[in-house]
């Protein structure tokens, strides 16, 4: 089994809907090592992040439920815990405003 780093980002988060900002692909487990929120803006924005579960009919669960990211400050979440994608699992992404948001996600893939 191969354990590779890797760093996925988002920038502009979409507010009208969830952005995707990780799938893990077939025949690979991931491991969240931390998730970066930043609030771009002069206002505070609202952010709320789901997971979604392949292996029970696309059932989602909210990680985050719109929680205020002060102006002009990153938001460390995640980090510590042991969150775990398995293949076809979707972590989300949505912002309260218009491309306020950047996401930058860490992860270990095991292949």
């Amino acid at each position: 089994m191969a354990n590779t780093f890797k760093t996925k980002g988002k920038a502009n988060i979409n507010h009208a809907d969830y952005d995707d900002l990780y799938t893990a692909g077939s025949g690979v487990t991931t491991v969240i090592l931390g998730l970066a929120l930043c609030n771009k803006t002069a206002s505070a924005v609202n952010v709320t992040v789901r997971w979604m579960d392949d292996d029970v009919s696309d059932t989602t669960y909210q990680i985050l439920d719109t929680v205020s990211i002060p102006a002009r400050t990153t938001l460390e979440v995640l980090a510590g815990q042991k969150y775990i994608l398995e293949t076809g699992d979707v972590l989300r992404v949505k912002s309260g405003t218009a491309s306020a948001l950047d996401a930058t996600l860490g992860i270990m893939e095991i292949t």
